[in-house]
C-alpha cells in the first residue's frame, strides 16, 4: 500500500463523471435507516459513484458533514456529482483511503464521533466494467484484481505463488467452491509450464476441473480472488469494530453486503459486538459487551422492482444498527 496522504482533500469541481458508473442499490432504505440530522456528521465508507453519498449530503444543512472513504482513486471524479459540479464545498471531504482507516482519518481531521456510517461492500459497477481492472470474467485482461492500485499484491501473484494447501483454502472459504482442493492441485500442477497471468490463460489453464455452469463456477473463483487480494473480511472486521466507539448515542451503522462470509460477519457483530458464533456449552460464558441495538431482526433486501432496475441489487443485503 502506498503511504496515507494525511491531509484533508475538500471537494473540486468536475464534469468528468461517467454515466452509470455505479447504480446505488436499496438507496431509499439506506437513506431512511441513517435516520440524518440536519447538522450531522455522516461517512459513507465506500463511496464508490457517489450515489449515497449524494442523498445524504441533500439532507444535510451548512452545519453538516460528509466524510467520503474509497482507496480506488477512480472514485474521486465522482465528487463532482454531489455539488452538481459547483465550486468546491468545505462540508464534504474525501478521503483515499481503506475504510478499515475509518478512526484513524477522522481523528486527523479533526472528527471523533459521528451520527451515522454507511458501507456499500464489494465491487462497483464501474469496477467490473473496466476490463484492465481484471475483476470481470467477461474481458480478457491481467490478473489483477486490485482495489487500491498502490499496493503491490494482485491475483496472478496468489495463483502464481501459493502453495496448494492455500489455495484449497481459500477457494472453499471464499468462493464455496465444490472441488476447491481438486482446483488447487490443477493451478499448482500447471503454472509452471503455463502463464496465468491473463484472465483467459488462467480460465484455458483451468478449464477442465469447471463443474456445473461455467459462468457460475469462475464467478465463485474470482470472488475467491478477489477477497483475498483487497482482504475485504479483514478490512470489514476492522471497520465493524470501530463503529461503536465512533458512533454517538442513537448514531446508526447501515451495512450492505453482498455475500454470506459478510452478512455473517455484519450479523454477528451488531447482535453481540464480536465475529463469534454463541457457545451452546451452558457452562462456558462467552457474553461481551455490546453497545449496538439491532434495528433490522432481519436483513432489508431490494424490491422486484428494484432487481429488475439494477440485478446487481439480487444479492444485497443491508443490515441496520443503533448505538444505545
Amino acid at each position: 500500500m502506498g503511504k496515507p496522504d494525511n491531509k484533508k482533500d475538500p471537494v473540486q469541481p468536475s464534469t468528468d463523471q461517467p454515466v452509470n458508473y455505479h447504480i446505488p442499490v436499496l438507496l431509499e432504505e439506506t437513506i431512511a435507516a441513517l435516520n440524518i440530522q440536519n447538522a450531522g456528521i455522516y461517512v459513507d465508507c465506500t463511496f464508490g459513484g457517489g450515489g449515497h453519498s449524494k442523498a445524504i449530503f441533500q439532507q444535510l444543512g451548512p452545519e453538516g458533514k460528509l466524510i467520503a472513504f474509497d482507496q480506488d482513486d477512480d472514485a474521486r471524479q465522482n465528487l463532482a456529482a454531489l455539488t452538481d459540479g459547483k465550486t468546491a464545498d468545505e462540508r464534504i471531504l474525501f478521503i483515499p483511503q481503506n475504510f478499515r482507516h475509518l478512526q484513524r482519518f477522522l481523528r486527523l481531521n479533526g472528527i471523533t464521533t459521528v451520527d451515522g456510517i454507511m458501507a456499500d461492500l464489494g465491487v462497483s459497477s464501474h469496477q467490473f466494467d473496466e476490463a484492465e481492472r481484471g475483476f470481470s470474467i467477461r474481458h480478457n485482461a491481467a490478473m489483477d484484481m486490485r482495489m487500491d492500485q498502490r499496493q503491490t499484491l494482485t491475483a496472478f501473484d496468489l495463483v502464481n505463488t501459493y502453495t496448494e494447501q492455500r489455495l484449497h483454502k481459500l477457494f472453499e472459504q471464499y468462493g464455496e467452491v465444490t472441488n476447491a482442493k481438486t482446483l488447487a492441485r490443477k493451478i499448482v500442477e500447471v503454472r509452471a509450464a503455463t502463464s496465468l497471468q491473463t484472465i483467459d490463460g488462467f480460465k484455458n489453464a483451468i478449464r477442465e476441473t469447471v463443474k456445473g455452469n461455467p459462468n457460475k463456477y469462475f464467478a465463485q473463483v474470482f470472488q475467491a480472488l478477489r477477497i483475498e487480494v483487497n482482504d475485504e473480511l479483514g478490512a470489514l472486521k476492522e471497520l465493524l469494530q470501530q463503529v461503536p466507539s465512533l458512533l454517538k448515542p442513537g448514531g446508526r451503522a447501515a451495512i450492505i453486503t453482498f455475500h454470506s462470509l459478510e452478512d455473517r460477519l455484519v450479523k454477528n457483530f451488531f447482535r453481540r459486538g464480536s465475529f463469534d458464533e454463541p457457545e451452546e456449552n451452558p457452562f462456558i460464558n462467552t457474553e461481551t459487551k455490546n453497545e449496538l441495538r439491532i434495528i433490522t431482526k432481519k436483513p432489508v433486501t431490494a424490491t422486484e422492482e428494484e432487481m429488475k432496475r439494477n440485478p446487481r441489487s439480487r444479492s444485497a443485503k443491508l443490515r441496520i444498527a443503533e448505538k444505545t
